[in-house]
């Protein structure tokens, strides 16, 4: 994974803004991720796409960090990164796959994911200025 264009990538979104890159490299070597390489005309691999999941491998996995640069957008490389993510093997049995996301419903829809069926049984401790 190429941390440096996931870090810019990652500390100018939505969701993790200002995302320290120390932070970043910690949550990628704690995680289960994926990438989409570019090859360019240079011949050289560029990261265009990147998602990870935390996760027990046995019954439950958050996927966070889900992202397409805007330049390559349309071109279903989200739903390819998507279908290696739900085809996984260490994904495979788990009882919940959770996310959150603002704007890609129909994106995850696509591959089953559905709104919290009974949303008051989570809760959650948020700190959505801890990298400020």
């Amino acid at each position: 994974m190429d941390v440096d264009a996931i870090h810019h990538y990652l500390s100018r979104s939505y969701w993790a803004e200002k995302m320290p890159k120390g932070v970043v490299a910690k949550a990628i070597e704690n995680s289960l991720c994926f990438g989409v390489l570019l090859e360019e005309v240079s011949g050289v691999e560029k990261q265009v796409g990147f998602a990870r999941l935390i996760t027990d491998s046995a019954t439950f996995a958050y996927l966070a960090d889900v992202y397409i640069l805007e330049e390559h957008r349309s071109k279903g490389l989200s739903k390819q990164m998507m279908k290696q993510i739900v085809k996984h093997p260490q994904l495979q049995g788990l009882r919940r796959i959770m996310l959150a996301t603002r704007d890609a419903h129909g994106l995850y829809a696509q591959f089953g994911f559905t709104p919290l069926t009974d949303e008051k049984m989570f809760m959650q401790l948020w700190t959505p200025d801890v990298y400020q």
